[in-house]
């Protein structure tokens, strides 16, 4: 089986590992294209090849198609324009390649745009934070004066983002200038964004929100259309630089499970919840796997192989029958320096 893995963030690295520990029988040819040559997945796949450059929307598919028809691909694996490869799956198809698509293009679409995807979220499936979406000063102001009557600290951060880039907690106690000589990380005073705001008519949405203090769990999964196979809880520490925990929390799985089958999630995806004063509340899905995928493998679950097989309609996956998740140990990443080229003599 020729499986191709497309541009996508680092973590791929981790994905194409545990498929490639555990082809025993050389079953799988694991194909990674990226602009990059020195991408991480370069390093781990059987073929690999540069993308053009500048290609998006409907340039990229169309390079895409011919991509598969051309190393007559099997099974196509998503991450650069994942929601409009979703949206023609059926152009691929027809040429006798799968595409494993998270969910399909109205769900990735919604799950890209966490304003939109908490105003239609049922609080039966799972809670989100108590957020306001604004895009103008008047509306920021409004949203911050309402949850300051029920929360204690505020938080902001963009509509759309990844990897947590805009988060900010308000901070009223300190001026700007005592967060850049002291280090501080992620908090902006009131009084200097109002003044950002002011200067813009109207902006991208900005989610206003309540802080959630309590730990942070990042839950990497394996499904098949809706029905959950797998999904480890990695708890995060509140200290940086401390280990995480492989957790099971309840409340938390019986979250994960319902969305899974509200959203019709597949594949491998990431979920992430925070921790409250009234418990766990949801932040994201991720409709790709997390950075930290490799560190919930070592749990004992192999959620890439567990989620090829079920793409690939075994019901269940083998590997759950041997399953056996290591709950309470504790994992980190070490950072490995390697050699990506020899220099030339």
């Amino acid at each position: 089986m020729r499986i191709w893995f497309n541009k996508t963030f680092s973590s791929i690295h981790s994905v194409l590992r545990n498929l490639r520990q555990t082809d025993t029988e050389g079953d799988i040819t694991l194909v990674f294209s990226h602009e990059h040559r020195y991408a991480p997945g370069m390093a781990v796949a059987d073929e690999i090849f540069i993308e053009p450059a500048g290609l998006s929307g409907t340039e990229y598919l169309d390079w895409a198609v011919d991509f598969c028809r051309q190393q007559r691909i099997d099974l196509f694996w998503p991450g650069k324009e994942a929601a409009l490869i979703a949206e023609h799956q059926a152009r691929f198809v027809s040429q006798g390649t799968r595409v494993v698509s998270v969910a399909d293009h109205a769900v990735l679409t919604l799950l890209n745009d966490k304003a939109a995807f908490y105003a239609d979220l049922d609080h039966k499936v799972a809670l989100p934070p108590d957020a306001v979406p604004v895009n103008t000063f008047d509306e920021f102001d409004r949203a911050v004066d309402m949850l300051r009557r029920k929360h204690d600290k505020l938080c902001v951060k963009p509509a759309i983002s990844v990897y947590g880039l805009g988060f900010r907690v308000l901070d009223d106690a300190r001026p700007s200038i005592a967060h850049l000589l002291k280090g501080v990380s992620y908090q902006i005073p009131s009084s200097e964004l109002r003044f950002g705001m002011a200067q813009s008519p109207r902006f991208d949405t900005l989610l206003v929100m309540e802080y959630l203090p309590g730990h942070e769990w990042s839950v990497d999964c394996a499904a098949s259309h809706g029905r959950l196979w797998c999904a480890v809880q990695r708890k995060k520490p509140l200290t940086a630089g401390h280990a995480q925990m492989i957790d099971n929390q309840p409340e938390i799985a019986g979250m994960v499970e319902r969305l899974t089958t509200h959203y019709g999630l597949n594949g491998l995806f990431n979920i992430q919840f925070k921790e409250g004063v009234d418990g766990p509340r949801l932040l994201e899905i991720n409709a790709r796997p997390s950075g930290g995928v490799g560190m919930a493998c070592l749990s004992g679950a192999n959620l890439a192989k567990i989620a090829l097989q079920a793409v690939n309609n075994e019901n269940p996956p083998r590997a759950l029958a041997s399953t056996a998740i290591a709950y309470g140990m504790r994992v980190r990443e070490i950072n490995t320096p390697v050699v990506v080229e020899e220099a030339a003599l």
